[in-house]
């Protein structure tokens, strides 16, 4: 949310996200605000390199361009100070002169140049290779050109490159020539050295800039390198584009307002997959262990301080190697063991329950939304006044046509949810078919238990969730507004009530809070209610195969709006690019003129052969892929790098069991009779580069499981004191036998065998040292590799 915006009247606003230049991002409109709550989330991997991720306030205008009111710049370097934790950001001005993204390639050289009068003076050879990544002007890419200068206390000599038209990643090529001229003193020495004093007031500077024709050009960064860096060698680096020095400096910093944001940035440095063998088998056969406490796994989140941290990675890489029931039932056994009442079983927020959770959001995205969205959509594109609680009423509200279209929604979403076992993952299933045995295992006596530790997760933590936030699980684009929100609300706390069939009963009503819902629960007092909540459970949490009565419902999976490349030619004989509205589903890939309308193309996922990045030399486009099938390559572009990504990697997802994916393609297009990157003039030819993604795999997730190993080890690291903490209480408890010294100091953590578990921080202890190792010989090689100036 953002506060006490500028200018001092009630204004329409939205909020952007940009990587540098780009935005990839962009909130909903909150109208009529001076304090805008927004109330957004978004989770991205972020797929290439960056110096400053931004976010933009923008007043919103129907007739003119909207208003950029201020933004606040985090350089990469400084996101590690900020995660994890609200932070309030002053909105500092936004100047033109600041905005810069993109790197540029030099290569500099001092060489002796020996005059006519026989004297020795210097020569500054200055070879501007290339740009690469400069941002879009009005949507377009640019007409960048550079100058380039040697500029001291007393000179300042400037040279400029051509303009190259369209490109986000010019090819200059051009070198410069600048004369260092020498003190008449100087003599020609055997062996060439530049005088220190000359240097240390030298530097080589490189502007660059969008040529404007009729109107004023645009600076788009610069670098400045100081000569004394060369000494007498031939050097070469990329420098990233820095803002002008002047850039973003003004004396009302303090009066545009405010933006709170919570920022969670994570970036791993992943070693080749032999490296983490030890780790990875360790924290695998944790489910193995006796008793599980004493396991690598379940001493992660004993000593995280956030268990969120643990659960994610390990998630994520138990999944992976199809390893989480059983440690999932093994973390659950232990959680019974504590719990003395079955109606508060799988209440807590205990490491059991948080894996089961995470574990439903990653497997369960495509359920919830061929579940839930239509209805979804329907509540938040139409909505109607659901409000019953007495306070809450306006003026002119009917509390009983209010009830009557609450009544209708909570129906709707119920009669989904029940008949949507069919659709509920296997691992799901397995998994709460486990939990449901283990309940009745702690409790035999209550024969409701079994359906209360399913419906706990299922209706409490997953559906009823989603309901209330559809935003968090993509059912939604944004954040839906107060009223629908409330609503929302009310159909959750329905939809809670109902999963708990235990409470259906009259003794239950009792138990609500507000006298509204006990009586708008009154009118739910049916058996079916009940049996088909009990029915549903029943499925959900059988191990038996659900074969569907009739053909299968295809899943959404992704729409939006983007531009491709017209499969005909136009009036002037040459192709274009249309807006479109695209839609993946699991079966076809389609695109319509507009959102709603009927399918101008369409393309069976079975038919689809590839789906891979086009080289932005083709039509001078960034963001651009393709995706090839039986006819033509279909040529699209995405509106920044993050959707792109994504597109990609949900085409590769749904396409990778197809059985004639091709193994090669061409990066670029063919265009006046040939490939761009293999110069071959059939077109027909076959590709010249291997398919990034050409081996099958699970449409439903995709881990990296190096990467989750890595940011598992990155937490152990993080926590090595306590670590060492836990490792003494255990020695402690070994040697001693009796009751323990000091528990402050290890009270909280779970010690149930101090043997095993002391053994297996040992071997954490080792493997984490060994990789501690591995990590500093990489930074070693790398940094030894870097140069002045480089990436």
């Amino acid at each position: 949310d953002a506060k006490h915006l500028v200018p001092n009247k009630m204004r329409d606003f939205f909020c952007t996200i940009n990587l540098d230049q780009e935005e990839v991002f962009r909130t909903q409109v909150v109208e009529k605000s001076l304090s805008p709550y927004f109330g957004e989330e978004f989770y991205f991997e972020i797929p290439r390199t960056f110096q400053w991720l931004s976010f933009y306030i923008y007043d919103k205008s129907v007739l003119q361009k909207d208003l950029r009111i201020g933004k606040v710049s985090i350089k990469k370097e400084d996101l590690c100070n900020y995660t994890g934790k609200e932070n309030w950001f002053m909105l500092q001005p936004v100047d033109s002169n600041s905005e810069v993204q993109g790197k540029v390639h030099l290569e500099l050289k001092l060489d002796e140049l020996l005059t006519d009068n026989g004297s020795v003076c210097q020569q500054l050879v200055v070879h501007i290779k290339e740009c690469h990544g400069l941002p879009l002007i009005n949507g377009q890419n640019c007409d960048p050109y550079a100058t380039v200068s040697l500029v001291g206390p007393s000179r300042n000599d400037q040279k400029k490159t051509k303009v190259k038209k369209k490109t986000s990643n010019p090819q200059f090529n051009e070198t410069f020539y600048f004369e260092v001229t020498r003190s008449s003193s100087y003599t020609k020495k055997s062996q060439f050295q530049v005088e220190e004093e000359d240097i240390e007031k030298l530097e080589v500077r490189v502007d660059l800039w969008n040529n404007g024709n009729l109107v004023q050009d645009v600076f788009l960064g610069e670098i400045k390198v100081p000569v004394k860096v060369l000494k007498n060698d031939s050097f070469q680096a990329w420098y990233l584009l820095q803002p002008k020095e002047n850039g973003n400096k003004s004396s009302k910093t303090d009066d545009l307002g405010s933006l709170r944001l919570n920022i969670c940035y994570t970036e791993d440095c992943v070693l080749p997959s032999e490296y983490y063998a030890s780790l990875r088998n360790l924290l695998l056969k944790s489910s193995d262990v006796q008793p599980i406490s004493a396991s690598a796994a379940y001493i992660l989140s004993e000593v995280c301080r956030d268990k969120y941290d643990a659960v994610l990675p390990l998630v994520r890489l138990l999944l992976h190697h199809h390893k989480l029931v059983p440690f999932v039932v093994a973390v659950a056994e232990l959680d019974l063991k504590d719990t003395q009442e079955a109606n508060t079983i799988f209440r807590g927020n205990s490491l059991a329950t948080r894996c089961v959770d995470e574990m439903m959001k990653i497997v369960g995205k495509h359920y919830l939304k061929v579940t839930l969205k239509p209805v979804i959509d329907e509540i938040c594109e139409s909505p109607k006044p659901c409000e019953i609680d007495p306070i809450k009423l306006r003026e002119g509200d009917n509390v009983a046509i209010n009830m009557e279209n609450l009544r209708y929604y909570v129906d709707k979403v119920f009669r989904e949810i029940v008949r949507s076992s069919i659709s509920c993952p296997t691992l799901m299933c397995d998994v709460f078919y486990s939990l449901r045995h283990l309940a009745a295992k702690r409790f035999p006596n209550d024969p409701h238990v079994q359906y209360s530790a399913v419906s706990s997760f299922v209706f409490l933590r997953f559906f009823a969730v989603a309901v209330v936030s559809p935003h968090t699980f993509h059912l939604r684009p944004h954040h839906p507004d107060a009223q629908t929100s409330r609503t929302l609300t009310l159909i959750s706390k329905a939809i809670q009530t109902l999963g708990s069939w235990g409470s259906l009963t009259k003794s239950k009503l009792s138990s609500f809070k507000e006298t509204f819902m006990c009586e708008f629960f009154k009118t739910f007092q049916e058996e079916k209610f009940t049996e088909s909540v009990k029915k549903f459970l029943d499925d959900v949490s059988s191990t038996e195969s659900k074969e569907p009565n009739g053909v299968s419902e295809p899943v959404h999976l992704k729409e939006g709006e983007m531009y491709k490349r017209a499969q005909g030619r136009t009036r002037i004989g040459k192709k274009n690019f249309k807006k479109r509205w695209f839609c993946l589903t699991s079966r076809e890939f389609t695109y319509h003129k507009q959102q709603d309308k009927e399918p101008i193309f369409t393309i069976p996922i079975k038919n689809i052969l590839a789906v891979e990045k086009l080289d932005e030399s083709s039509f001078n486009k960034k963001n651009m892929f393709q995706v090839l099938h039986g006819e033509k390559p279909l040529y699209i572009q995405a509106n920044n790098c993050v959707e792109a990504s994504e597109w990609i990697e949900a085409l590769c997802r749904v396409t990778r069991c197809n059985q004639k994916r091709l193994s090669f393609y061409h990066p670029s297009a063919f265009l006046n009779g040939n490939w761009l990157c293999c110069k071959a003039t059939i077109e027909s030819s076959v590709g010249c580069a291997r398919c990034t993604a050409d081996v099958p795999a699970d449409t439903q997730i995709e881990i990296d499981g190096d990467r989750e190993t890595e940011r598992i080890y990155s937490l152990f690291t993080t926590n090595r004191s306590k670590l060492q903490k836990l490792e003494e209480a255990c020695g402690s408890i070994a040697v001693y036998q009796g009751p323990r010294k000091e528990p402050d100091d290890y009270s909280n953590f779970t010690i149930e065998d101090s043997v095993a578990t002391f053994h297996t921080l040992q071997q954490i202890i080792d493997i984490v040292e060994k990789l501690d190792e591995s990590h500093e010989k990489y930074q070693k090689k790398r940094s030894s590799s870097a140069k002045y100036g480089s990436e």
